[in-house]
């Protein structure tokens, strides 16, 4: 069925990087969504006033939310697609993040609402009326949603989208908690034991640890989250590439939307090679990798020492006593300035999130120490930094 959908409805499916591809894709799912909830909010609606069922009526609302929801969901992908303009240079793809935000505070409302009308009928029972025919119903119901689930799951993953991931994870819930809501029923219509409100209860604080959960997965992109390791490692592994960079760090990745990213990297060269020769070689990596990509890539260079034995020798005796006192810190940048007198060692060093001023403090004082026992000329100047990637 989904794939029928996807041929049906979405021209050049399989160019999932276009962006008006990406939006019909959206377009779709949130339409189907919108359909479909409200068909089974309209069936327990009337299932859950026949019965008198707060949990049925519950569930039922809930589905309506879902509607809202997949409204929501449309807009967002639509406003997600616009191109970028003179405000907005890297596009809107951040709409699709505040959508799938705004759906998760839908969730988490109605689950409060349900909240308190679980709790009423667990203070206040009212008599439930069970109805085999009411059963049947909602288990087709499940069978809806699990349907639907799958479908947004599915076309999430194809064009990355975390709306589509968003609903696919509430609808997913939803089948949990319709299925509590039959077994209510059937408790009561076997054992004649009303267990309506407790159900309700728990299909309430489901919903909204749902809601909750969907609320994380779309603030972290919003506030800045780590990027990808396995992305983080390919540009890494793809600058390196290139002969005459000697190394990389300070690797950072912005994100615009799942599909507009920009990346910031320093590219180590030798300092003996020509300056037009090597922005050159910047260049040409800076358009390849883009192109390659499709993440927008600026470079800084920074010349580094790769002939003098001296440097050399105090680099790597500097690097290999960082990884002993501690495999978590590494250091990049490495400079030297001697004279008679003085040598001057001027390097930055990566300190996990896990390291607080004072341990860093700590961190740094160690490490003189040990490289002035090696030469009382050493002074140390050293930057303090964190990753912006993997760790």
């Amino acid at each position: 069925m989904t794939n029928i959908l996807v041929r049906l409805f979405v021209k050049n499916y399989n160019d999932t990087e276009n962006d008006q591809v990406r939006t019909a894709y959206g377009v779709l799912a949130s339409i189907v969504g919108i359909l479909c909830n409200i068909l089974l909010f309209a069936v327990k609606v009337a299932i859950g006033t026949l019965v008198g069922s707060i949990a049925v009526v519950a569930d039922a609302f809930n589905n309506l939310s879902d509607a809202f929801s997949s409204i929501i969901s449309f807009v967002g992908v639509k406003l997600a697609s616009r191109p970028a303009d003179q405000e907005h240079p890297f596009g809107h793809g951040r709409y699709e993040y505040i959508a799938a935000f705004i759906v998760a505070c839908l969730v988490i409302e109605v689950g409060f609402t349900f909240i308190q009308s679980s709790f009423d009928k667990i203070l206040h029972p009212e008599a439930v009326t069970f109805s085999i025919v009411s059963v049947i119903i909602l288990c087709l119901s499940i069978l809806v949603k699990l349907w639907l689930g799958l479908f947004n799951r599915k076309l999430g993953k194809k064009i990355n989208s975390t709306v589509m991931m968003a609903t696919s994870a509430d609808a997913l819930g939803d089948v949990l908690t319709t299925l509590a809501t039959i077994v209510s029923l059937l408790i009561y219509g076997i054992l004649g034991w009303n267990v309506d409100g407790i159900v309700g209860m728990v299909v309430a604080i489901v919903v909204v640890f749902a809601g909750i959960n969907i609320a994380k997965d779309t603030i972290r992109p919003l506030l800045g989250e780590r990027p990808d390791p396995k992305v983080y490692k390919m540009l890494e592994k793809k600058v390196e590439s290139y002969e005459g960079i000697v190394g990389t760090h300070d690797l950072i990745i912005h994100n615009y939307g799942p599909t507009k990213s920009m990346a910031t990297i320093h590219a180590e060269v030798s300092n003996k090679e020509d300056i037009e020769t090597s922005h050159e070689l910047i260049d040409k990596i800076e358009r390849e990798v883009t192109k390659e990509t499709g993440i927008f890539l600026v470079i800084h260079m920074d010349p580094v020492d790769v002939e003098d034995p001296f440097v050399i020798q105090w680099r790597k005796r500097v690097y290999d006593m960082i990884h002993e006192m501690d495999p978590n810190v590494s250091a990049h940048d490495f400079r030297m300035v001697k004279g008679k007198e003085q040598i001057n060692l001027i390097f930055d060093i990566v300190v996990p999130y896990s390291y607080d001023l004072e341990k860093t403090h700590q961190f740094t004082i160690r490490l003189e120490e040990r490289i002035k026992r090696m030469d009382s000329r050493c002074q140390c100047v050293i930057t303090i930094d964190h990753s912006f990637g993997d760790e």
